[in-house]
């Protein structure tokens, strides 16, 4: 009886947190801050920006994981290279965001792959309507700067929405470095 109740806990417990990918920082947050990591440098920002902002985070990750030889930059038939090449290319995204309407800012993460946003991120935008939040990209990248990644990135959003000028935060950045990128923002939504 004992497991019985243990292994139901566990369900109700740990199973709405693997589904939705949502860490929640305050129950009243409205910025999210959703971004997609193979190598763990996007993340690190990722949780910088939503410590600074007390912000909820979303992990975009993919149906069918990357794994290092997907990501092998110097092999053309390589799946990531397969789709950056292609323009129609979407990959499946495991879990959702089940209350996106609660938010008014939200922070777009994403690694430089071959000099643009990961095809992922294309699909993050096409499953939601962002049209009443504000959006703030965000990229990394251990050369490529921000480029025409969020301009492209942009053009899948619904109409709308305001899209404020994204920036390249570098692996190495720190706390006071994002906390002055934001500074610099136009977020009159923060609580």
């Amino acid at each position: 009886m004992k497991k019985l109740m243990s292994f139901l806990l566990m369900i109700i417990f740990i199973c709405p947190i693997v589904q939705s990918n949502i860490v929640r920082a305050e129950d009243s947050s409205n910025i999210l801050v959703a971004y997609f990591s193979c190598t763990g440098i996007t993340e690190r920002i990722a949780e910088h920006i939503s410590r600074i902002l007390g912000a909820d985070t979303y992990k975009i990750e993919a149906a069918q994981p990357y794994t290092d030889e997907d990501l092998n930059y110097g092999d053309s038939s390589t799946r990531a290279t397969q789709e950056q090449r292609d323009p129609t290319a979407r990959p499946e995204i495991s879990g959702s965001i089940p209350n996106i309407d609660k938010y008014d800012a939200i922070f777009i993460g994403y690694p430089i792959w071959w000099g643009q946003a990961p095809k992922i991120i294309y699909t993050f935008f096409e499953s939601y309507d962002f049209s009443s939040k504000k959006i703030i990209p965000f990229c990394t990248s251990g050369s490529s700067g921000i480029g025409a990644s969020a301009e492209n990135v942009h053009s899948s959003v619904s109409d709308g929405g305001v899209w404020l000028d994204g920036d390249r935060l570098e692996s190495g950045s720190s706390r006071e470095d994002i906390e002055k990128w934001i500074d610099g923002l136009d977020l009159d939504v923060i609580q």
